[in-house]
């Protein structure tokens, strides 16, 4: 007989751990809409929930350290006038979230430090060109103040967020409604899927089509893609028969999947999480109660299974915390932020090591928040790569100076044109006065010249 040979992987004995009831944030209403997006984004800093709110949209953000119960009348973001559909942190300053709405419009807002103390209202910068609701939003991996909204317009526009103004407008290429849109690794390309069964990889800047990709999956319902390593794309999706299907494909050669899987019957749409670091990906699918795992490798049949975490409770909406905000010393490779009807749980992914020394091997250089352009010069052609950094001695923040540079790259251009009409007036104002004053020292002094002279 012959004995069957386990493939050997550092990753196959990663376990999901849900952290204890004190470690949870309760008693949160999160939102009941019925929108397939993540409803949760987390950083080393915060984590954002969009919550369900009366006359129109809002969202929470939390310390990350303010666990327990929730208050009732903790503050909110909440300058939508629709619900909220979307919300994403931007990867170079943890205080700048953006948020996508029903009411067609895109906001940015900053936190402070320490958190809400009162309710947000007004955005730092309000993004209209829209014509229907706004459901995906997706910052530039590399490029500062760069954001893609993709709208139930079928239209996908990029922002340059420093000055408010949409730089890039696709709206010819999708012929119905956009399911998913991310960039690759150091945001050249867009990858979108779209209603019309077809993927397509996208040059962001020129707004054409590279390559496309009829029917991945053979089912009508939603197909979520991203990139994975060496520019590959993984796809989630239905077959015919509405089974969900994970599969891998080469955009280089398109016509057939390096691999499709069949795993289950559910209905709710899979959410990949792709970590390019591990070379590992998660399957969330919404209203499941598993994250399933894989591992995406160069040898046949490219997508291994790994494992999975089982709950009792489904999950409503998933965040996923950036490398840089995983505890090292506990060989915490992944880290989720899992939505229940009234309470957000963070899930933590291990590899389960005996050694308390940093494990190289499971935590290469990986990106940091430092942006390797500005929002000009790749809207211009400049492609940076990600800045890396290491994990060895923990994560350590950029300094307040970098902060303050992009607060002020981005309130430069936000104050409303009646509100920059105030800042002229009050200008001119004490413009006024100093010449009045000026004025009135001529005439004390030329007064005083006459007296002396008439004396002598």
């Amino acid at each position: 007989m012959l004995r069957k040979v386990v493939r050997s992987s550092k990753f196959r004995h990663v376990f999901g751990q849900a952290a204890k009831a004190d470690q949870c944030y309760d008693d949160i209403r999160i939102s009941q809409m019925t929108w397939d997006s993540n409803f949760c984004s987390v950083n080393p800093k915060f984590v954002a929930m969009i919550v369900d709110a009366s006359g129109g949209g809002a969202f929470m953000v939390l310390p990350l350290s303010k666990t327990g119960r929730i208050d009732m009348s903790y503050p909110t973001v909440c300058g939508h006038t629709g619900p909220v559909l979307d919300i994403e942190f931007c990867p170079h300053n943890d205080n700048i979230i953006a948020s996508g709405s029903e009411d067609c419009s895109v906001m940015i807002w900053e936190i402070p430090d320490g958190g809400l103390i009162t309710s947000l209202t007004d955005p730092v910068v309000k993004l209209e060109g829209h014509s229907k609701r706004v459901g995906i939003l997706s910052w530039h991996p590399t490029a500062h103040n760069v954001l893609m909204s993709a709208g139930c317009d079928n239209v996908v526009i990029l922002w340059n967020v420093a000055c408010g103004e949409a730089v890039v407008r696709l709206d010819t290429v999708h012929t119905d409604l956009i399911y998913s849109a991310c960039w690759n690794r150091d945001g050249s390309r867009i990858l979108t899927s779209c209603k019309d069964k077809k993927l397509r990889v996208l040059d962001p800047r020129k707004g054409t089509v590279i390559v496309e990709k009829e029917k991945p999956h053979e089912g009508s319902r939603p197909i979520r893609a991203v990139f994975v390593s060496d520019g590959k794309i993984l796809s989630t999706g239905f077959s015919r028969m509405s089974e969900r299907q994970v599969a891998l494909w080469d955009p280089k050669n398109f016509g057939e999947p390096l691999t499709l899987q069949e795993l289950d019957t559910s209905s709710g749409v899979l959410l990949p999480f792709f970590d390019p670091d591990t070379g590992v990906v998660y399957l969330c699918g919404k209203g499941d109660s598993s994250i399933r795992y894989f591992e995406v490798t160069d040898e046949a049949p490219y997508v291994h299974y790994l494992s999975m975490y089982s709950s009792k409770e489904s999950q409503k909406g998933m965040g996923y915390m950036p490398k840089r905000g995983l505890e090292v010393n506990k060989c915490e490779i992944a880290r989720f932020y899992k939505l229940h009807e009234r309470k957000c749980e963070p899930i933590v992914m291990t590899v389960p090591r005996k050694s308390d020394l940093f494990q190289e091997d499971l935590y290469p250089d990986t990106i940091g928040p430092e942006p390797s352009a500005e929002a000009d010069e790749w809207f211009q052609g400049k492609d940076g790569q990600p800045i890396l950094i290491s994990l060895k001695d923990g994560f350590a923040a950029t300094t307040k100076a970098k902060e303050f540079k992009v607060h002020k790259s981005l309130l430069k251009t936000t104050s409303s044109s009646a509100g920059s009409q105030q800042d002229n007036s009050g200008e001119v104002q004490s413009l006024r006065k100093e010449v009045k004053d000026l004025k009135a020292a001529v005439e004390e002094l030329t007064k005083r010249v006459s007296e002396l002279e008439s004396k002598h």
